[in-house]
């Protein structure tokens, strides 16, 4: 299972992310998502869980943990929309 995490704070980093869901099961993967001309921190970040349940746990237990004196919140990743390249203008002339 895909899990968003949000509202992290700027110093948490991939291996931290890791470190709040391994005690909940096995992690594939955990990634804080950085800024590309910055490399800071957005304050989000995925974390990839192969046993279902035990991500369900981890969500319920998670969300609304205060993390660096930040509550974050941790729910099931929703499929990534895709980006519309169409734009309409209203008066083109």
């Amino acid at each position: 299972m895909n899990i968003y995490v949000s509202n992290l704070s700027f110093i948490v980093r991939d291996e931290d992310l890791r470190e709040f869901f391994v005690e909940y099961g096995e992690v594939s993967s955990a990634r804080v998502i950085t800024d590309k001309a910055t490399g800071r921190s957005r304050g989000f970040g995925f974390v990839e869980m192969p046993d279902d349940e035990a991500a369900r746990k981890a969500i319920k237990e998670l969300d609304g943990g205060t993390v660096d004196g930040r509550a974050i919140k941790v729910t099931e990743a929703r499929p990534r929309e895709e980006k519309s390249n169409n734009r309409s203008y209203a008066n083109k002339w």
